[in-house]
């Protein structure tokens, strides 16, 4: 076959390449074992959030419309493969004609009719038609690890969803809480402001602080459900409230990333748009074959036969026939034809910067998701302290004031400082829990279950089968097992 044959591109830098941030975050003194990043989101312990993953992998319509692709992409080998037939197959009838005969002196009227068949088979003397198959082969398994990659994308944005949604429920009560504790306080002072024991000043700065938290309360309620309605639809649900978060309301999602016993490296290449990107520079690279068979004479063998009859009386049926090779070079269009060759040369070229463009951003997706990861876990340590330390603070200031050691001021400024040091925290503990799901999304985790599933909910699949006819075997084939090896490419499929 004429044409280059695929190879794997290499990325230099990747296969020495180590994330010093992901190593910190795993832990020390832990046996290795291989993370099991096909179902992460059973770490977290949370069944809502197990549910709701599941629900979106399954129903989410980017999901369904990947799967359709994938039906398209066997259909379009099937035509590849319909090249190694032959192509041409023509059958020409004409039994209508009308004829007459002056014999007699009288006007005759008759019927004249042929049958013609004509077929032709160009013969793959250059691996035209094979590198047709090759490409439809690759963008078949690329369409499958596209498929594989709104997998991961959607169980991600699942997950962040539903974290989004417990870290605003659990600001709210914090908000409430701390609402509650300041409308006490200015109930304190204008009873005190009445009796003539405090300031009006007091009493408005005690307004401020609670009227201050107390409007923080709509704007998360909005956001509260703004991120509903964005949860709801990624699980094609029109946009409303989801009686199944009722169940573990204000709890964030908590895990420890698992041991990794694969090198980044390896992490990188199993990614599903990683693969993708790789297929589609082999299925171009198939291409540059095709073009380049245009170059060379096409060799096809062809046939005829043709019968005709008449409906006079006596008149003879004739039967002709021709078998023979045909010779086709374009010659002339060599400027043409040499030219797109450099076409589908430059567009693999232009996939093959791609895919190291995609290999780097993977690798900086892990990296930063790590970063992230390792920052806010010191971090919440750090704010859990301070929270207590407001708190105690808060306590010492309550106490001071009522013995009239300290002015109002200071519990105002206790109350103000608790809010915002337990707001810090639980927005940075929903930070942990963000980024862990994003470092899962970076090492390409959680579309493994979905190659377990059948493409097609069984109502399309019936409309599908009733509108076009479309064979079982196409409609019903499973999806290929997750490759064990990110070495190895996909082998050829023919549907």
């Amino acid at each position: 076959m004429v044409g280059p044959d695929f190879e794997r591109p290499r990325v230099p830098w990747l296969d020495g390449w180590s994330s010093d941030s992901l190593q910190a975050v795993q832990g020390e003194g832990e046996p290795p074992r291989r993370m099991q990043g096909d179902e992460w989101w059973r770490t977290f312990g949370d069944p809502v959030l197990e549910r709701v993953v599941e629900e979106a992998q399954r129903l989410n319509y980017g999901v369904r419309t990947a799967g359709m692709r994938i039906l398209e992409a066997r259909a379009q080998l099937g035509v590849a493969g319909s090249g190694l037939y032959p192509q041409l197959q023509q059958l020409d009838a004409n039994v209508l004609g009308v004829g007459q005969e002056h014999s007699n002196r009288r006007d005759l009227n008759f019927l004249t009719g042929g049958l013609g068949l004509t077929v032709g088979w160009e013969l793959d003397f250059w691996g035209k038609f094979r590198r047709g198959i090759e490409a439809a082969d690759a963008g078949y398994f690329a369409s499958i690890a596209q498929y594989d990659d709104i997998q991961v994308l959607v169980a991600a944005q699942a997950a962040s969803f539903y974290s989004a949604i417990r870290t605003i429920e659990l600001r709210l009560r914090i908000a409430h809480e701390n609402a509650a504790l300041q409308k006490r306080s200015l109930e304190i002072t204008e009873r005190l402001f009445h009796s003539g024991n405090e300031s009006e000043l007091d009493v408005q700065q005690a307004r401020t602080l609670y009227l201050s938290t107390l409007a923080t309360i709509p704007e998360l309620e909005g956001s509260r459900r703004q991120t509903h309605n964005a949860l709801g639809v990624l699980l094609a649900r029109p946009p409303g409230p989801l009686p199944e978060l009722e169940v573990g309301r204000e709890r964030i999602p908590e895990a420890d990333l698992e041991i990794l016993a694969d090198v980044p490296a390896d992490l990188l290449r199993r990614r599903p748009d990683v693969r993708a990107a790789e297929l589609l520079m082999a299925a171009q690279s198939a291409g540059i074959g095709v073009s380049k068979s245009e170059l060379y004479p096409a060799i096809a063998l062809t046939g005829s036969l043709v019968i005709s009859a008449t409906s006079m009386r006596g008149s003879p049926r004739t039967l002709d026939y021709g078998l023979g090779p045909v010779l086709v070079w374009n010659i002339f269009d060599w400027g043409r034809l040499k030219n797109q060759v450099l076409v589908q040369d430059a567009r693999f070229q232009q996939l093959y910067e791609q895919y190291q463009g995609t290999v780097l951003s993977a690798a900086r997706e892990v990296e930063d998701a790590a970063i992230d990861l390792a920052q806010l876990r010191v971090q919440v340590t750090i704010l859990a302290e301070s929270v207590q330390a407001a708190r105690r603070s808060l306590d010492i200031a309550t106490v001071q004031y009522q013995e009239g050691l300290v002015d109002f001021e200071r519990v105002l400024d206790s109350q103000r400082a608790l809010f915002s040091q337990q707001e810090r925290l639980v927005i940075t503990r929903g930070g942990v829990a963000q980024s862990l799901i994003a470092l899962y999304k970076a090492l390409g985790g959680g579309w493994q279950t979905g190659r377990t599933r059948p493409i097609l909910d069984p109502a399309t699949r019936d409309t599908m089968a009733e509108r076009s006819n479309w064979k079982k075997r196409l409609l019903d084939a499973p999806l290929p097992a997750a490759p064990e090896d990110s070495q190895s490419l996909p082998q050829t499929e023919t549907p």
